[in-house]
């Protein structure tokens, strides 16, 4: 992949953004939400692509566009099939990342009751706009979550591919989302992952041709010769507030470990865990719940989820007794992620996965539905269907918002800190600057745009600011240029 930088010297890195960070544990966190798009009720059909069009009319009224960066520093953009997606704003920790995240369910949902409002006028009072956070359509089309860590350039993709890889196959035990199949070979028809069935490949830099797990592409949004982005594309969209922030807490400590390793020119702890087929291992794992399926390392040896996960525990562990202070800087609460983590792999190991039910999507989704079954044993296929898609509709489902009011799944950020999130941009990072840029030039008149790395004005004065340093949210004196320059418009 000659794109690709894989060199471990660096260079010098006096003058380099974020160079202060180059040999710490400190990271970027951010999550992209494609979400699906359906209607139901209306008095005539009316296409997915046109529904979110209209949710977007704001948008680009405001902005000009439908990509577009928020006062919150986010990225809210139509994706290719009219998938309507939040990118969050640049966080330090994990639980910023996650407030961010819900931030997005919430300016989803107010544009989706938006747009139901228009389509009253044309297609009848109770047409209904269903917003799903989740990967898969009733046609069997899947739609992604990605998660971004920053990760030091000197980690070649070979040791994502063989050690991380691994971690993010198994993982799904806790993080999956579920999903009711129609394959009779699946046990209740049903899968512990949403995405595991349409992944191709361990690494890769298409995301047309085949979908792999962590996509290659080579966009840092940060200095290049430090940091790389690593896009992981493996992972499900999670209603379970706690299920999001432990994906992304689990896996930065992972990523640490494996970091700590190259510094010291030695061999990580995680490379014995290379898989020999991580597309037929991902889906072994999926469709069994008790975490024991066989898996082929390869070495040749047999192992299962359930073994790998507790073998990534013991060696995290053993890092945070060498590091608990850094630790705790960026993840505070590191004590609670590794209890949940090791109280998921024991609810697993003794077949009692529903003690999972107040966190992890899969097990809540299942539960439910085993209640309903032995209420009605003559439950029907479509039925459950519909329940599914129910649970992560953001806008007009019923399920999840009832399971979260009744204490059955368990919340970390409340009503206050999500509407912060939507209006405020994480302090710490540059997507405080991105958030102020844009405050401001909404109140103008101005032709101006941003990405995750400048700020410009286009019009009437032509000015641009770069802000390369994820970690930073200083002004410089090009950025305050711009600044004092709308402001006088």
């Amino acid at each position: 992949m000659p794109q690709l930088r894989d060199s471990r010297d660096t260079g010098a890195e006096h003058g380099h953004a974020g160079a202060e960070h180059a040999h710490d544990f400190a990271r970027i966190f951010g999550v992209e939400t494609e979400y699906g798009v359906a209607v139901t009720e209306s008095d005539r059909p009316v296409d997915p692509g046109q529904v979110a069009m209209t949710m977007f009319r704001p948008v680009v009224s405001r902005s000009r566009s439908t990509n577009t960066y928020l006062v919150n520093g986010s990225r809210l953009y139509l994706d290719v099939g009219s998938h309507p997606e939040y990118a969050t704003a640049e966080a330090v920790r994990p639980m910023d990342a996650l407030a961010q995240d819900l931030a997005g369910e919430r300016v989803m949902r107010r544009l989706a009751l938006q747009a139901q409002e228009s389509l009253h006028e044309g297609y009848g009072q109770r047409a209904r706009i269903h917003l799903f956070k989740n990967n898969v359509d009733s046609a069997g089309h899947s739609f992604g979550c990605h998660e971004n860590y920053l990760l030091r350039r000197q980690v070649p993709l070979s040791a994502i591919e063989h050690e991380l890889v691994p971690f993010l196959v198994t993982r799904q035990l806790f993080t999956g989302a579920g999903r009711f199949t129609a394959d009779p070979t699946v046990e209740d028809g049903f899968e512990i992952s949403q995405r595991a069935e349409f992944l191709d490949d361990a690494v890769s830099s298409s995301t047309t041709r085949s979908r792999p797990m962590v996509n290659t592409r080579d966009e840092p949004h940060a200095d290049s010769d430090l940091f790389r982005r690593l896009h992981v594309i493996v992972g499900d969209s999670n209603r379970s507030q706690t299920a999001t922030w432990m994906k992304m807490a689990i896996t930065h400590l992972v990523l640490c470990v494996i970091e700590e390793a190259w510094r010291k020119d030695a061999v990580s702890e995680c490379a014995s865990m290379t898989l020999a087929d991580p597309s037929e291992a991902i889906r072994a794992v999926s469709r069994d719940r008790t975490g024991t399926a066989p898996v082929t390392l390869a070495d040749g040896s047999t192992t299962n989820a359930l073994a790998m996960q507790r073998r990534y525990h013991d060696i995290v562990s053993g890092f945070i007794d060498r590091h608990a202070d850094a630790m705790a800087a960026i993840l505070p609460d590191y004590e609670q992620a590794m209890a949940l983590w090791s109280q998921a792999l024991d609810a697993i190991e003794s077949g009692d996965w529903r003690r999972l039910a107040s966190w992890v999507d899969w097990a809540a989704k299942l539960q439910l539905i085993q209640a309903m079954r032995r209420r009605d044993p003559n439950l029907s296929d479509a039925r459950i269907r519909q329940i599914d898609f129910d649970y992560h509709d953001i806008v007009n489902g019923t399920i999840f918002p009832r399971l979260e009011r009744g204490g059955f799944i368990r919340t970390m950020v409340d009503e206050a800190h999500i509407e912060q999130a939507v209006e405020q941009p994480p302090a710490d990072t540059r997507a405080a600057l991105r958030g102020r840029f844009v405050r401001e030039a909404l109140r103008t008149d101005a032709h101006w745009s941003c990405d995750w790395t400048h700020v410009s004005l286009i019009g009437p004065v032509k000015l641009e600011a770069e802000m390369l340093d994820p970690f930073d949210p200083r002004p410089d004196d090009a950025y305050d240029a711009v600044l004092d320059t709308l402001r006088s418009l």
